[in-house]
C-alpha cells in the first residue's frame, strides 16, 4: 500500500493505536485520500494523549476549562446553536432495498447515498487533523463484544469517545489481524455544521456509519445510537440477540437476595435517574447499582436473557439533575467530566436549570451570552449533556465488566403520560409484554429537534433507533421469546401521570424504589395482583407505600384503568399498526383483539 501522504501529527509516543490489520490500513487510506487531511493521529486512548489533546483544544477555544477547585479536570464546550439534539430528518438507513428500511425509517439508496457523502467529503478535512479513533462496545471479554474504528476531524469527538467506550490498544487487539474480522467503519467531518448539508447515513450491510455537518454528541459519537443501536439491532437480529434502548440496573435485598432489570424509556423520561436509584430511608437495607444507564446487549444462554452495557461512560441530560432528584448523578458529574450546553458562572463552575441551590446572580449562558435570573432565555440548553466515565458512579455494579453479562428478571417499558396508562402493570406473558412494548407512547422532549410535548408512539424506545423493517423488529423479539425458557416478565410504567390540578401524581426518583419492589415480588412470585384488561395490576396494599405521604385517593387515580380513555388508546394501536403498512406481525394483531375483547368481558 502507499504510504498515507498527511504526516503522522503528535508528539513520538502519543497516538499511535495503528493495527496489524491491513483493511482498516486500507480503509484510512482510502479515506484520507478523500479528505485529503493536514496529518493523521492514530488515538491509543492514553492518559497522555488526552492531556495532549485537551491542551490543543483549550488553545483552540474548543473546550473552556471549568474552575479546578469546584469541578476538578473538567471542561466544557458549546456547539453551534444549531446543532444542539439529534437530527431524526437527516438520519437514515441505506439498505438496498425500501422494505429493509420499513416505514419507521428515512431510507437512501446506497448507491447514490455514498456517491454524495464522498462528494461532500472530499477535501472536507484540508487544513485539519484526521483522527483515528479505535475502540470496543462492551467488555474486554465478552462473545458480544464489537469493534469500531471512527475517524473524525472533531477532538470533542475524540474526548467524547475516550470516556463513552473503551479506545485504543484494547480494539486493536480485539480485532486482531484476519482481514475477514468484523468491524465497524464509521466516518465523521464536522464540513461547515451547516444544517443543510447535515446526513447521518447508516449502511448496515457494510457495517458502516457516515455523519457530515454536526457535531453534537448523539450525531457524531458513532459508537452511541449508531453503532449500539442502528446497526447494532440488524447485527443482533441477524446474529440472534438483542440491542435495546435500555438501562440496567441491579437490586439486592436486605438478605442479598440480587435481581437484574432492564427498562426502555425513551430520551429524557428518567433513564439515568432510575438507572442511579437511591432507595428511601424506609428501604433501609436495599441496593440499587447500576450496570448501564442507556443500551443494553442482551443474548440467550441457558434458556435466559444475560444483558451488557457496551458502553464505558454516561452521556446524559443535565438539566433537572440535581441532589434531591439524583444524587449519584451528581456525584458522577462532580469531576472527570465534559460538559456541553450548559452555563458558565463567574466563578468557573457551571449551572443549569434545575441544579441545587439559587440560580447565580449573573452566567454566560449556553449561546456564549450574559445570563441573569430575569432573562427570558434559558441559561442551559434543555439537551444540554455531561459526558462522564461510568467508573465515577458511586453505585456502578460491581459485575459490569462481566463479559458474559448479568442475567435479567424483569423487562420494564415506561413512556412520560399525562393520563390513561397506570403507574405500573404486568404483562400476561412474554407475547403480550412485546405487545407492550410495541405499542408504547410518550410525550416527546427536547432531546430530539421537533414539537415538544406531543404523544408518539415508541415501540420499545426504539423508533429513531432500529436499524431495519420495524414489523421485521418485533418479530424477532417474538422468535427470541420462543427460546427462552425463563424469559424475564415485561411490566410498564408510567411516572408522569397527572392529577386533575396537572401535577403530577407520583413523586417519582428515589420514591419509584416502591414499584420497582413490587416488581421483585412479582418476579419471585410473592407479590399479588389483580386481574385486569391490559394486565396484572397491584392493588391498593400491594405496593409498600409506608412513610409516603399520598392519600388512597391519589393511589386509585395512579392505578385507575379509564375505560374511555382505554378505548381510545385502542384506536390510536390500531392506527399506529396501520400506518406500519402491513408489517406487524399477526400475533400482534391478535393480541390488539384480544386486549380490546377483553374491555368487552
Amino acid at each position: 500500500m502507499k504510504s498515507v501522504a498527511p504526516a503522522i501529527f503528535p508528539p513520538a509516543g502519543i497516538g499511535d493505536a495503528r493495527p496489524a490489520n491491513q483493511a482498516v490500513l486500507d480503509w484510512v487510506h482510502e479515506i484520507a485520500t478523500l479528505t485529503q487531511p493536514e496529518n493523521i493521529f492514530w488515538c491509543d486512548g492514553s492518559e497522555r494523549e488526552n492531556e495532549f489533546l485537551i491542551a490543543e483544544s483549550l488553545k483552540q477555544n474548543v473546550l473552556i476549562k471549568l474552575n479546578e477547585k469546584k469541578v476538578p479536570r473538567s471542561h466544557l464546550h458549546r456547539s453551534d446553536p444549531n446543532d444542539v439534539a439529534r437530527v431524526e430528518q437527516f438520519t437514515f438507513v441505506c439498505t438496498p432495498t425500501k422494505q429493509e428500511a420499513g416505514p419507521t425509517n428515512n431510507w437512501s439508496e446506497p448507491g447514490e447515498t455514498y456517491t454524495r457523502l464522498r462528494g461532500l467529503l472530499k477535501g472536507a478535512m484540508r487544513g485539519r487533523t484526521m483522527f483515528v479513533v479505535p475502540y470496543i462496545m462492551g467488555p474486554p471479554d465478552s462473545p458480544l463484544t464489537k469493534v469500531g474504528f471512527e475517524i473524525t476531524d472533531s477532538k470533542y469527538v475524540v474526548l467524547n469517545m475516550r470516556i463513552m467506550t473503551r479506545m485504543g490498544e484494547v480494539a486493536v487487539k480485539r480485532l486482531g489481524k484476519d482481514p475477514n474480522a468484523e468491524w465497524n467503519r464509521g466516518v465523521h467531518s464536522l464540513l461547515d455544521v451547516s444544517p443543510e448539508r447535515r446526513s447521518i447515513c447508516h449502511f448496515p450491510q457494510d457495517n458502516a456509519i457516515i455523519s457530515v455537518g454536526s457535531g453534537y454528541g448523539g450525531n457524531v459519537l458513532l459508537s452511541k445510537k449508531c453503532l449500539a443501536l442502528r446497526i447494532g439491532s440488524y447485527l443482533a437480529r441477524r446474529q440472534g440477540w438483542l440491542a435495546e434502548h435500555m438501562l440496567i440496573l441491579g437490586v439486592e435485598s436486605p438478605d442479598g437476595k440480587k435481581h437484574y432489570v432492564a427498562a426502555a424509556f425513551p430520551s429524557a423520561c428518567g433513564k439515568t435517574n432510575f438507572a442511579m436509584l437511591i432507595p428511601p430511608a424506609h428501604f433501609k437495607g436495599w441496593k440499587v447499582t447500576t450496570v448501564g444507564d442507556d443500551i443494553a446487549w442482551m443474548q440467550i444462554r441457558d434458556g435466559r436473557l444475560y444483558a451488557i452495557n457496551p458502553e464505558n461512560g454516561y452521556f446524559g441530560v443535565v438539566p433537572g439533575t440535581s441532589y434531591q432528584s439524583n444524587p449519584n448523578a451528581m456525584r458522577s458529574i462532580a469531576h472527570d467530566t465534559l460538559y456541553t450546553n450548559v452555563a458558565l458562572t463567574d466563578d468557573g463552575d457551571v449551572w443549569w436549570e434545575g441544579k441545587d441551590g439559587p440560580p447565580p446572580a449573573h452566567a454566560i449562558d449556553w449561546r456564549g451570552n450574559d445570563w441573569t435570573p430575569d432573562s427570558k432565555e434559558k441559561a442551559a440548553h434543555p439537551n444540554s449533556r455531561f459526558t462522564t466515565p461510568m467508573r465515577n458512579n458511586p453505585a456502578l455494579d460491581p459485575d459490569v465488566e462481566k463479559g458474559e453479562g448479568v442475567p435479567i428478571s424483569a423487562i420494564i417499558f415506561g413512556g412520560r403520560r399525562s393520563d390513561t396508562v397506570p403507574l405500573v402493570y404486568e404483562a400476561f406473558d412474554w407475547n403480550h409484554g412485546v405487545y407492550l412494548g410495541a405499542t408504547m407512547a410518550s410525550e416527546t422532549t427536547a432531546a430530539a429537534t421537533g414539537a415538544v410535548g406531543k404523544v408518539r408512539r415508541d415501540p420499545m424506545a426504539m423508533l429513531p433507533f432500529c436499524g431495519y423493517n420495524i414489523g421485521d423488529y418485533f418479530q424477532h423479539w417474538l422468535d427470541i421469546g420462543k427460546r427462552l425458557t425463563s424469559p424475564p416478565r415485561i411490566f410498564g410504567v408510567n411516572w408522569f401521570r397527572k392529577g386533575a390540578d396537572r401535577k403530577f401524581l407520583w413523586p417519582g426518583f428515589g420514591e419509584n424504589m416502591r414499584v420497582l419492589k413490587w416488581i421483585i415480588d412479582r418476579c419471585e412470585e410473592t407479590g399479588s395482583a389483580l386481574k385486569s384488561p391490559i394486565g396484572w395490576l397491584p392493588g391498593i396494599h400491594d405496593i409498600d407505600l409506608a412513610g409516603l405521604e399520598l392519600d388512597h385517593k391519589c393511589i386509585d387515580e395512579l392505578l385507575e384503568i379509564d375505560h374511555e380513555q382505554w378505548q381510545k388508546e385502542l384506536i390510536e394501536h390500531k392506527k399506529f399498526f396501520d400506518s406500519l403498512g402491513g408489517v406487524v406481525p399477526e400475533e400482534l394483531l391478535q393480541q390488539n383483539k384480544q386486549l380490546a375483547a377483553r374491555f368487552n368481558e
